[in-house]
């Protein structure tokens, strides 16, 4: 077990993560921040939180969307679904989507899929916590990551929000 991120570095990554995401978009009313169900929730909530105290003055879109029935891996077990909360359209609209762990890239491409339902946005950015950047299965890279690390396939990345730290198995 590695801690990959500690609890001062892992409040200083979603910050940073902010901060980014604010210095390319200046302008929110054409933004909408979407957090992936289940793990890319907390993560994206902090994020947009740092967004929300940059901007005061405005208000930060945003809602969270479940992937389940989206995905394309067969589990043994029966799906359960989690919520979808989006009251408002991507129809035209800058959509960054927030997870916590890019790993294959099936789950964002579910993500792809599942956002369609709520209109057509005009561009879509990925922010994730944490790139396994060498074990990917299909071409997708984010536009914004807190940390980059090389994995081997057999090892596991999960974020303890308990004990705010990223750990490496």
């Amino acid at each position: 077990m590695t801690i990959i991120l500690d609890k001062q570095q892992l409040q200083l990554t979603i910050l940073r993560l902010a901060h980014q995401l604010a210095e390319n978009h200046v302008d929110l009313n054409d933004i909408v921040f979407i957090g992936l169900q289940p793990r890319g929730v907390p993560v994206s909530k902090l994020v947009v939180e740092n967004i929300q105290q940059l901007f005061p003055n405005e208000k930060v879109k945003y809602g969270v969307l479940d992937i389940t029935f989206y995905r394309d891996d067969v589990r043994s077990e029966l799906h359960k679904a989690n919520t979808t909360d989006i009251p408002f359209s991507v129809e035209g609209k800058h959509v960054v989507l927030i997870d916590d762990v890019l790993y294959t890239g099936r789950t964002i491409r579910a993500a792809l899929d599942a956002l369609q339902d709520f209109g057509r946005p005009k561009k879509v950015e990925l922010c994730v916590l944490v790139d396994r950047r060498f074990n990917r299965e299909l071409p997708i890279q984010p536009d914004y990551f807190g940390k980059a690390i090389d994995t081997l396939g057999s090892q596991k990345v999960k974020v303890e929000w308990d004990k705010e730290e990223v750990i490496l198995y």
